[in-house]
Formats: structure tokens, sequence, C-alpha cells
């Protein structure tokens, strides 16, 4: 996955990833002993996000803690009828509003292998989503994006996602997607570093919002520039 950054691109993730480690507390749950090879993997996935936006993104929670495999906590919610209900569910991952991101390390190793599986970015992008609140699949936009666009690129692929899985079709990326907006967001931009241009085929205007978020094209192989940025702004319009 990485080997389609250019050298000085690999440089600044090296560099992000010291800071990371440097501004973040990497703890081992149970009986996993966190080596410095393991937390460096860690801080290079979480910080791929960002490679072209700033850890400022990465503000208002200092801890991730890392499990020998996946975990099963325990959640609590009421429903319509006033029920409370408790679960218990195997997670490979979970991101706390303003808290911490827990991990399991098995399923960390199996990221970046660019199949569209990645927890550490699923969990990153729910951070990043948490960036205004509640996870909802509309993070902070940047300057000059139209959040009329966002909506209705996501809307109409979330629709289309859900739609096959409830009619029992095969998707081509993750089915975990129809969950809800928030993991449609996450799982999408798991695709979108791990298989870009199965994303850009599959639903491109998702694709687009997601390379100028970002602030990468992972299909063309590299970076886009705030000339191109600029470009995209014109084309579709002030933030809404």
């Amino acid at each position: 996955m990485l080997a389609r950054y250019t050298p000085s691109e690999q440089h600044r993730l090296r560099e992000l990833a010291t800071l990371f480690l440097h501004e973040k507390v990497i703890v081992g749950a149970g009986d996993l002993q966190l080596e410095e090879a393991m937390q460096v993997r860690i801080a290079a996935l979480a910080c791929l996000p960002v490679l072209n936006l700033d850890l400022d993104y990465l503000r208002g929670w200092v801890e991730i803690i890392v499990y020998p495999g996946q975990f099963t906590p325990e959640h609590e919610y009421t429903d319509e009828a006033g029920v409370v209900h408790v679960t218990h569910h195997p997670l490979a991952g979970e991101a706390w509003l303003q808290g911490p991101l827990v991990l399991s390390w098995e399923d960390i190793l199996a990221s970046g292998r660019g199949d569209g599986f990645n927890v550490v970015i699923h969990e990153l992008a729910h951070k990043l989503d948490m960036l205004d609140g509640e996870a909802n699949g509309f993070p902070p936009l940047h300057e000059g994006m139209a959040g009329e666009a966002w909506t209705q690129a996501f809307a109409e692929a979330f629709a289309d996602m859900r739609r096959r899985d409830e009619g029992g079709e095969d998707t081509v990326l993750d089915p975990y997607a129809a969950e809800d907006p928030a993991e449609f967001f996450a799982v999408m931009s798991e695709a979108f570093f791990e298989t870009p241009h199965l994303l850009a085929q599959t639903y491109p205007a998702v694709y687009e919002q997601l390379r100028v978020f970002y602030r990468q094209d992972p299909d063309a192989g590299g970076t886009i520039s705030h000339e191109d940025e600029y470009r995209h702004a014109v084309r579709h319009g002030a933030r809404g």
C-alpha cells in the first residue's frame, strides 16, 4: 500500500509517525507486550489519512489501547419502547468520542494488505468524523468543499449499498458499510486507501469527495495540490 507513495511522502509519513508517538500513549491490554516496531506500525497507519492534513486533525484524545485479538465490550442502549438492552459483540476496533482508540493487534497485522481491510484507518476515520460531535458520516469539511455535494455523493452510494445488502446481492465493497452513514464513511475511507481503483469504479462521486477531503489521490498514485483543490471548489461551489 505504501509503495504508491514517493520517497519524500514516505519520509514525511515517518516524521508524522514520530510526532504521533510523542503525542499519543499506546498501551497493551491483557498480556500483550507492545514492542517499538509494533507501535511504529500503528503510528504509520494512523498517520496515513492525515499525511497531507495535519496532526491537529487527531486532537482531542491521547490513548490507544491494543488488545492481542478481538475484544468484547459491553454496550447498553434503550430501544424505542424504553427497554434497556445490553449487547456483547466481538470487535476489531472501536473509537470513543473524546476517548481512546481501541484496536486488536491481530487485526492491525491484517491491515494494509491492499484487500480493503484496515482497522486503523477505519477507526481513524471515525475519529475524524467525531471532530464536530458524534460520528454521522459527515466530518468537518475543508473550506471550499460543498456540503451539498458531499451529502449527495454519500447518500446515493449508501442507499445503493443498503439496497444491495438487503437484497442479498454481493457487494464489491465491504457490506459492513450498510450499517449506518458513520460506518459507510469509515469503510469507504478504508477502501480509498486500500483499494482506491475499486472505490473509484464503484462509487466515483464518493471517491472524488474523499480525494479532496484527504488531499490524496491514491488511484492516481499520488497526492493532490492546493491548485487541484481550488479547481474542485470552483466546480462544486462553496461549503454548505
